[in-house]
């Protein structure tokens, strides 16, 4: 009798708040199952979505371990849901098969109504995985490192008081840029340009490119365009000591750390990247044109035999 070999593992997780979730979630741990893998939950989440008892599952209670082991971890929900898998699988570097319920779901790989085609995809390990650049982050008082944290898509400065601006220098590569009061400042990867970095204003970066980028947010300054810098460079930002009130640091919108005058944020390429799970290679335009629901009504596109040969060479590059 031939080795079946080692037993495949997926983690799956769900947002567990909405009906949608629980049912796809449950469609995905049967059929799953059915083919012989194991699918791991976390027990509060299996509970949640009616598998408490654990059949057909393997129950995990530690977030912290949820992932290793596993070859991909399958999540149900949203953007925010992703981010949240990504903080639970970033140690173990799990790939992430995103299946998107949300609304615009950019770090998703798949819609609620390709589930069959998406577990036939994992069944048959018909998926490849990207590596995603993400940022560390550390916090630093009175020069000493008091906080360190990461992000996928964003590291961002805010005033904790509606009311109050926060003043800031900002710096690029040990060099002091600009200082200004503003509502806060977005460090962000390419893969976070369509998130709150897009929101402020910031560039949209093809996530293929590698990248940081700086945008300040509602600043009162002559100088405060949006900025892209090598993936190399360090950024930082400072709340100056005499600011009156305090700030917030934001990571992927889920962690944070107080900042009081004097605080320092600095912002390098991250160590260790996300991986992003593909069922199909598709042009980042067309995801941008599919997720924005860009008008593009009217494109001739190139003829067959340029996209066959190219341009010929009295043609001008097209």
């Amino acid at each position: 009798m031939s080795d079946p070999g080692p037993r495949r593992s997926i983690l799956l997780l769900a947002h567990t708040g909405r009906e949608g979730a629980r049912s796809v979630a449950q469609q995905v741990v049967d059929a799953l199952h059915e083919h012989g893998l194991v699918v791991r939950m976390l027990a509060e989440e299996a509970a949640e979505v009616g598998r408490a008892d654990g059949t057909g599952m393997e129950l995990v209670r530690d977030p912290a371990e949820a992932a290793h082991g596993c070859e991909l971890a399958v999540v149900i929900g949203g953007d925010g849901t992703i981010l949240r898998a990504a903080e639970l699988t970033h140690a173990a570097g799990t790939p992430l098969l995103g299946v998107n319920l949300g609304h615009v779901g950019f770090l998703a790989e798949a819609e609620s109504e390709d589930v069959e085609s998406t577990i036939e995809a994992i069944v048959h390990r018909r998926y490849s995985a990207e590596e995603r650049l993400t940022i560390d982050v550390s916090v630093f008082r009175d020069k000493e490192l008091v906080e360190t944290t990461w992000a996928l898509n964003e590291a961002s400065v805010e005033k904790a008081a509606r009311q109050r601006m926060l003043e800031v220098v900002v710096e690029v590569d040990g060099r002091p840029l600009s200082r200004f009061g503003c509502d806060g400042v977005v460090c962000a990867t390419p893969t976070g340009s369509t998130a709150y970095n897009f929101s402020a204003g910031g560039p949209v970066v093809w996530p293929s490119v590698e990248a940081l980028l700086m945008v300040p947010i509602s600043a009162h300054a002559l100088f405060s365009r949006p900025m892209v810098v090598a993936p190399s460079s360090v950024l930082a930002v400072e709340v100056l000591a005499q600011t009156e009130g305090a700030g917030v640091l934001w990571c992927d919108g889920r962690r944070t750390v107080d900042l009081p005058p004097g605080a320092r944020i600095e912002v390098r390429r991250g160590r260790r990247p996300v991986r992003l799970a593909r069922l199909h290679e598709a042009p980042f335009t067309d995801r941008l044109v599919a997720k924005f629901e860009l008008p593009v009504s009217g494109w001739r596109g190139a003829s067959d035999r340029r996209r066959r040969n190219g341009p010929r060479p009295d043609e001008a590059p097209a």
